[in-house]
Formats: C-alpha cells, sequence, structure tokens
C-alpha cells in the first residue's frame, strides 16, 4: 500500500439534483497525489512521526530542502 497523507474516509455520491443516493465511495488521501506546499507544510507544523515519510516523497520528486533556524528565519 502507497503511503498516505492522511485517513482515508468515505464519501456519499450525490445525484444531479444534489441529494445523496445511497452509493459511497472511498477517498484516499495518498502522498503521491498531495501538493508539494502541503506536504511542506506537515513538515514543519505536523508530526514528527510522519516527518521521514513526507521528506522521502519530497526526495523522490526531486525538491531539495534547505534548513532554517528560526534565527535565520527572523533575520529576514
Amino acid at each position: 500500500m502507497p503511503p498516505k497523507f492522511k485517513p482515508s474516509h468515505k464519501e456519499n455520491v450525490r445525484g444531479r439534483d444534489g441529494k445523496p443516493t445511497g452509493r459511497t465511495f472511498m477517498k484516499h488521501y495518498y502522498l503521491k497525489n498531495t501538493p508539494t506546499d502541503e506536504i511542506i507544510e506537515a513538515i514543519n507544523k505536523g508530526k514528527r512521526k510522519h516527518r521521514m515519510k513526507f521528506i522521502n516523497e519530497l526526495t523522490r520528486r526531486g525538491v531539495k530542502l534547505v534548513w532554517k533556524t528560526e534565527e535565520e528565519i527572523a533575520k529576514q
């Protein structure tokens, strides 16, 4: 199973009139479908438990990460 950005959930299928039809489908949030900006934000603000998974995905995409301390950010 590919790595996920967040857990999957069920969504109801809506008809043309906007009412639910009673059918459902699973909505999956895989890392490969997540925008780079969201992954970088999750690295900075998310759980440390998932950080390595996110860094590996950015490496696969060819994104070069530049780590800065809080003092360097404050100087800019």
